[in-house]
Protein backbone atom coordinates (compact mmCIF):
# COMPACT_ATOMS: atom_id res chain seq x y z
CA UNK A 1 0.00 0.00 0.00
CA UNK A 2 1.30 3.46 -0.87
CA UNK A 3 2.23 5.90 1.87
CA UNK A 4 0.43 9.15 2.60
CA UNK A 5 1.65 12.33 0.96
CA UNK A 6 1.52 15.36 3.25
CA UNK A 7 2.08 18.99 2.25
CA UNK A 8 2.89 21.68 4.82
CA UNK A 9 2.88 25.31 3.66
CA UNK A 10 3.08 28.68 5.41
CA UNK A 11 4.34 32.22 4.92
CA UNK A 12 7.98 32.71 5.85
CA UNK A 13 8.34 33.05 9.61
CA UNK A 14 5.11 31.25 10.55
CA UNK A 15 7.11 28.41 12.10
CA UNK A 16 6.46 25.55 9.69
CA UNK A 17 10.06 24.31 9.71
CA UNK A 18 10.09 24.04 13.50
CA UNK A 19 6.70 22.31 13.49
CA UNK A 20 7.83 19.85 10.84
CA UNK A 21 10.96 19.10 12.90
CA UNK A 22 8.77 18.36 15.91
CA UNK A 23 6.62 16.02 13.83
CA UNK A 24 9.65 14.16 12.46
CA UNK A 25 11.05 13.74 15.97
CA UNK A 26 7.74 12.39 17.25
CA UNK A 27 6.86 10.16 14.28
CA UNK A 28 9.68 8.24 12.59
CA UNK A 29 7.23 6.87 10.01
CA UNK A 30 7.21 10.27 8.28
CA UNK A 31 10.01 11.13 5.88
CA UNK A 32 10.60 14.72 4.83
CA UNK A 33 11.40 15.22 1.16
CA UNK A 34 14.47 17.40 0.64
CA UNK A 35 13.72 20.15 -1.88
CA UNK A 36 16.07 21.57 -4.49
CA UNK A 37 16.72 25.31 -4.41
CA UNK A 38 18.82 27.92 -6.17
CA UNK A 39 19.16 30.09 -3.06
CA UNK A 40 22.34 30.23 -1.01
CA UNK A 41 22.55 28.21 2.23
CA UNK A 42 21.72 30.05 5.43
CA UNK A 43 24.02 29.73 8.45
CA UNK A 44 23.91 26.16 9.74
CA UNK A 45 22.18 24.68 6.68
CA UNK A 46 23.75 21.58 5.14
CA UNK A 47 23.54 20.54 1.50
CA UNK A 48 21.49 17.38 1.13
CA UNK A 49 19.96 17.68 4.59
CA UNK A 50 18.08 20.96 4.65
CA UNK A 51 18.01 21.46 0.87
CA UNK A 52 19.81 20.32 -2.24
CA UNK A 53 21.51 23.58 -3.22
CA UNK A 54 21.95 23.82 -6.99
CA UNK A 55 22.80 26.53 -9.51
CA UNK A 56 20.07 28.16 -11.63
CA UNK A 57 21.44 26.30 -14.67
CA UNK A 58 21.22 22.94 -12.89
CA UNK A 59 17.68 23.70 -11.77
CA UNK A 60 16.64 24.62 -15.32
CA UNK A 61 18.08 21.34 -16.60
CA UNK A 62 16.11 19.33 -14.03
CA UNK A 63 12.96 21.20 -14.98
CA UNK A 64 13.54 20.60 -18.72
CA UNK A 65 14.03 16.87 -18.11
CA UNK A 66 10.72 16.64 -16.24
CA UNK A 67 12.41 15.60 -13.01
CA UNK A 68 10.47 17.98 -10.75
CA UNK A 69 7.08 17.14 -9.34
CA UNK A 70 6.52 20.82 -8.56
CA UNK A 71 8.49 24.03 -8.74
CA UNK A 72 8.01 27.63 -7.68
CA UNK A 73 9.74 30.98 -7.63
CA UNK A 74 9.73 32.25 -4.04
CA UNK A 75 11.38 35.51 -2.97
CA UNK A 76 13.55 35.47 -6.08
CA UNK A 77 14.77 31.88 -5.71
CA UNK A 78 13.62 28.68 -7.38
CA UNK A 79 12.45 25.65 -5.40
CA UNK A 80 11.45 22.20 -6.58
CA UNK A 81 10.70 18.61 -5.50
CA UNK A 82 12.16 15.47 -7.06
CA UNK A 83 9.40 13.48 -8.75
CA UNK A 84 11.22 10.14 -8.62
CA UNK A 85 12.16 10.37 -4.95
CA UNK A 86 8.63 11.15 -3.79
CA UNK A 87 6.97 8.54 -5.98
CA UNK A 88 9.48 5.83 -5.00
CA UNK A 89 9.09 6.56 -1.27
CA UNK A 90 5.30 6.58 -1.43
CA UNK A 91 5.26 3.37 -3.49
CA UNK A 92 7.40 1.73 -0.79
CA UNK A 93 4.73 2.60 1.81
CA UNK A 94 6.57 5.52 3.36
CA UNK A 95 4.61 8.58 4.47
CA UNK A 96 6.25 11.55 2.74
CA UNK A 97 6.06 15.18 3.82
CA UNK A 98 6.70 18.12 1.50
CA UNK A 99 7.53 21.46 3.11
CA UNK A 100 6.70 23.74 0.17
CA UNK A 101 4.91 27.00 -0.61
CA UNK A 102 1.30 27.35 -1.77
CA UNK A 103 2.28 27.46 -5.46
CA UNK A 104 3.96 24.07 -5.23
CA UNK A 105 1.09 22.73 -3.15
CA UNK A 106 -1.38 23.66 -5.90
CA UNK A 107 0.72 21.86 -8.51
CA UNK A 108 1.02 18.74 -6.35
CA UNK A 109 -2.71 18.56 -5.68
CA UNK A 110 -3.50 18.68 -9.40
CA UNK A 111 -1.17 15.74 -10.02
CA UNK A 112 -1.91 13.90 -6.77
CA UNK A 113 -5.35 14.88 -5.45
CA UNK A 114 -5.00 12.37 -2.61
CA UNK A 115 -2.28 14.53 -1.02
CA UNK A 116 -3.18 16.00 2.39
CA UNK A 117 -2.48 19.75 2.49
CA UNK A 118 -1.85 21.63 5.75
CA UNK A 119 -1.37 25.40 6.06
CA UNK A 120 0.30 27.05 9.07
CA UNK A 121 -0.83 30.55 10.04
CA UNK A 122 0.85 32.99 12.44
CA UNK A 123 -1.39 34.45 15.16
CA UNK A 124 -0.91 37.93 13.63
CA UNK A 125 1.22 39.84 11.12
CA UNK A 126 2.89 41.62 14.04
CA UNK A 127 4.06 38.31 15.51
CA UNK A 128 5.19 37.22 12.06
CA UNK A 129 7.34 40.34 11.77
CA UNK A 130 8.82 39.75 15.23
CA UNK A 131 9.77 36.20 14.27
CA UNK A 132 11.38 37.26 11.01
CA UNK A 133 13.42 39.94 12.75
CA UNK A 134 14.32 37.54 15.56
CA UNK A 135 15.93 35.11 13.11
CA UNK A 136 18.56 37.77 12.33
CA UNK A 137 19.19 36.13 8.98
CA UNK A 138 17.71 38.65 6.56
CA UNK A 139 18.17 42.34 5.83
CA UNK A 140 15.38 44.82 6.64
CA UNK A 141 14.61 45.00 2.91
CA UNK A 142 14.24 41.23 2.65
CA UNK A 143 12.03 41.14 5.76
CA UNK A 144 9.80 43.87 4.31
CA UNK A 145 9.46 41.83 1.14
CA UNK A 146 8.57 38.69 3.05
CA UNK A 147 5.91 40.53 5.05
CA UNK A 148 4.41 42.00 1.88
CA UNK A 149 4.31 38.54 0.31
CA UNK A 150 2.81 36.97 3.43
CA UNK A 151 -0.59 38.58 2.91
CA UNK A 152 -0.88 37.07 -0.55
CA UNK A 153 0.30 33.67 0.67
CA UNK A 154 -2.15 33.65 3.58
CA UNK A 155 -5.01 34.31 1.14
CA UNK A 156 -4.47 30.77 -0.21
CA UNK A 157 -5.04 29.07 3.15
CA UNK A 158 -8.63 28.28 2.10
CA UNK A 159 -7.27 25.93 -0.59
CA UNK A 160 -5.87 23.55 2.03
CA UNK A 161 -7.45 20.66 3.95
CA UNK A 162 -6.25 21.76 7.38
CA UNK A 163 -5.17 25.04 8.98
CA UNK A 164 -2.98 25.22 12.10
CA UNK A 165 -2.58 28.52 13.94
CA UNK A 166 0.92 28.59 15.43
CA UNK A 167 0.21 30.69 18.52
CA UNK A 168 1.31 28.16 21.14
CA UNK A 169 4.09 26.03 19.61
CA UNK A 170 3.51 22.86 21.64
CA UNK A 171 -0.19 22.86 20.86
CA UNK A 172 0.44 23.56 17.16
CA UNK A 173 2.96 20.70 17.04
CA UNK A 174 0.42 18.33 18.59
CA UNK A 175 -2.16 19.50 16.04
CA UNK A 176 0.21 18.58 13.21
CA UNK A 177 1.02 15.20 14.76
CA UNK A 178 -2.71 14.53 15.25
CA UNK A 179 -3.52 15.30 11.61
CA UNK A 180 -0.92 12.78 10.41
CA UNK A 181 -2.21 10.09 12.76
CA UNK A 182 -5.83 10.74 11.87
CA UNK A 183 -5.16 10.49 8.13
CA UNK A 184 -3.61 7.06 8.63
CA UNK A 185 -6.81 5.92 10.36
CA UNK A 186 -9.14 6.73 7.48
CA UNK A 187 -11.35 3.77 6.60
CA UNK A 188 -9.94 2.98 3.11
CA UNK A 189 -6.39 2.77 4.50
CA UNK A 190 -7.44 0.69 7.49
CA UNK A 191 -9.37 -1.72 5.26
CA UNK A 192 -6.30 -2.25 3.08
CA UNK A 193 -3.95 -2.61 6.03
CA UNK A 194 -6.18 -4.88 8.12
CA UNK A 195 -8.26 -6.80 5.59
CA UNK A 196 -7.90 -10.15 7.34
CA UNK A 197 -8.82 -8.78 10.76
CA UNK A 198 -11.85 -6.89 9.46
CA UNK A 199 -13.01 -9.96 7.54
CA UNK A 200 -12.74 -12.11 10.68
CA UNK A 201 -14.58 -9.55 12.79
CA UNK A 202 -17.39 -9.11 10.29
CA UNK A 203 -17.45 -12.67 8.95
Amino acid sequence: MSGCLFIVSAPSGAGKTSLVSALLAADPRVKKSTSYTTRSPRPGEQNGRHYHFVSPAEFDQMLARGELLENALVHGNHYGTSRQTVENDCAAGTDVLLEIDWQGAAQIRKLKPEAIAIFVLPPSLEVLEERLRGRAQDSPEVIAGRLAAARGEIAHASEFDYVIINDDFDRAAQDLISIVRAERLRLPRQVLLHTDLINRLTG
